[in-house]
């Protein structure tokens, strides 16, 4: 039995924890593993870990004491309480800088807080937000690593080998302190439910609006991954919209309409109300699943209100789809300045240097978001000075009004055919509110101004009552008093 010590030991092996340990030991590598069910480690290592350098404990003291020092740890099991948990269990089983990572989907507070607790402790704590998926754990994610700053030489050479890469560049770069890493995680996966949402709205106006078949819908969507709209979503949804069922019937029909969602877009759209950033696309993304799950009361709407329109005349149909085209490109641009606008208000607030340049070059691939444009919005960075903002960009400028024609007709072609649009819709009203120098803010406003004065017009009267009042109760005791001595 090979007793060297292993390189770095990785606890959780689900999907995820499983498909990493083999990732890092092609690389080089070599691994301990421990998961609290022992059987489903007995089975990794008879399977997938056969012949590899991979040891296996099946208690926590003799995992620990298979790994070299300074310890590096990385925990992929469930966020939430199951990391406070086996952090508790390890603590004391841990020597000063050893380093403990966080590769779940935890919330960016419990990170912070865990590194604040850990650092205490001389235990050096990062948050990893890990995107890709099975595949890209396997063979290439994108990895987001922030915490303790002190941890990155020690884990920077071993992380950024298993990440993904494009032209060479691995997508793994240190974000900051804190939940930093985690926060970017975050941000990708709000993201990501506005990404989907809009290519769900996309198909929706195909085949309702303009009564295509899912063959023809997957060959537009081939084509299109071929220009602008390439990535990684707009590549699988042609490959979906392929797919058939036993019956020769299309497969996409007998996937029932109703959405779920692990929470993470829930947090994101959560976080941009805290920080007073409007996140539209995303909150509306985050919106249409929670309306999704409401499918008995949507069917009997649907009979009681009515449903779609006719589809609009063959003829017609090219021009429309050129426009939903634009508008799904439009609305992307505007998902993705959306996000970093989120991450810089919270860069302030939490005094983060977050490198946004390089979080566009981490999602260029191993994660879903990865997109065409990130190119451009890394060189939009590298500007001096760099725009307040995305969408004033001189890329995003000019991308966004040679679409804007396309984007308003097919959110129009939505509105009158009835097909639910909201992330492409909202996205425009964003956009336009955006760009408008003088809003309709003034009118809420005045109507605050108004409520306020009569407010404290109200508390005037209010108070001249209680006033008077107390005038009388006065007088009337001073006339008692009066009587009282003239009785007398």
């Amino acid at each position: 039995m090979d007793t060297t010590p292993s390189n770095i030991g990785l606890i959780g092996l689900g999907v995820m924890g499983s498909n990493l340990a083999l990732n890092l030991n092609d690389h080089g590598y070599s691994l301990s593993v421990y998961n609290r069910t022992y059987t489903l480690t007995e089975h990794f290592m008879a399977q997938q870990a056969q012949g590899r350098t991979i040891q296996a404990a099946q208690t926590l003291p003799e995992f620990v004491n298979q790994l070299a020092q300074p310890r590096i740890i990385m925990l992929m099991v469930t966020a939430g309480r199951a990391v406070d948990a086996v952090i508790e269990q390890l603590l004391p089983l841990l020597n000063s800088n050893d380093i403990i990572i966080d590769g779940g989907n935890s919330n960016y507070k419990d990170t912070t807080r865990r590194w604040q607790e850990l650092t205490a402790k001389a235990i050096h704590f990062v948050g990893m937000g890990v995107s890709g998926g099975e595949e890209g754990a396997r063979h290439g994610p994108s990895l987001m690593p922030g915490g303790a700053v002190e941890a990155w030489p020690a884990i920077r050479d071993m992380f950024q080998a298993v990440a993904a890469k494009v032209d060479g560049v691995p997508c793994c770069q240190w974000l900051g302190e804190g939940g930093s890493g985690h926060y970017v995680k975050m941000v990708h996966n709000g993201i990501e439910y506005g990404d989907m949402q809009l290519i769900a709205e996309a198909c929706h106006l195909m085949q309702h609006a303009l009564g295509m078949d899912f063959d023809a819908m997957a060959d537009t969507f081939a084509a299109w991954n071929q220009g602008k709209l390439e990535s990684y979503l707009i590549d699988i949804t042609s490959q979906i919209l392929r797919q058939k069922d036993v019956d020769g019937s299309p497969l996409v029909t007998k996937i029932l309409d109703r959405a779920g969602q692990k929470g993470t877009g829930l947090w994101t759209a959560q976080d941009a109300l805290e920080h007073a950033v409007p996140l539209t696309l995303i909150g509306e993304a985050v919106h249409a699943r929670m309306l999704s799950a409401r499918k008995d009361e949507r069917v009997a709407a649907s009979l009681i209100l009515g449903g779609l329109e006719a589809p609009v005349p063959a003829e017609q149909r090219q021009a429309y789809l050129d426009a939903i085209h634009d508008a799904l490109y439009a609305a992307k641009l505007v998902s993705y300045a959306q996000g970093f606008m989120l991450m810089q208000t919270a860069a302030k607030q939490y005094g983060w240097q977050l490198p946004y340049g390089d979080i566009a070059l981490l999602w260029r691939a191993g994660c879903i978001i990865r997109s065409r444009f990130l190119g451009d919005i890394k060189a939009s960075f590298e500007r001096e000075p760099v725009p307040q903002n995305l969408l004033q960009d001189p890329f995003f400028v000019v991308e966004l009004q040679q679409a804007a024609s396309g984007w308003r007709k097919a959110v129009a072609l939505a509105v009158m055919q009835g097909v639910p649009a909201p992330a492409l819709s909202s996205a425009l009203a964003f956009f336009d509110g955006y760009r408008c120098a003088d809003g309709s803010a003034n009118i809420l406003q005045a109507q605050r101004d108004f409520l306020g004065r009569m407010a404290i017009s109200g508390w005037i009267v209010i108070l001249r009552c209680i006033f008077t009042r107390i005038g009388a109760l006065r007088l009337h005791s001073a006339h008692r008093v009066r009587r009282s001595s003239y009785e007398l």
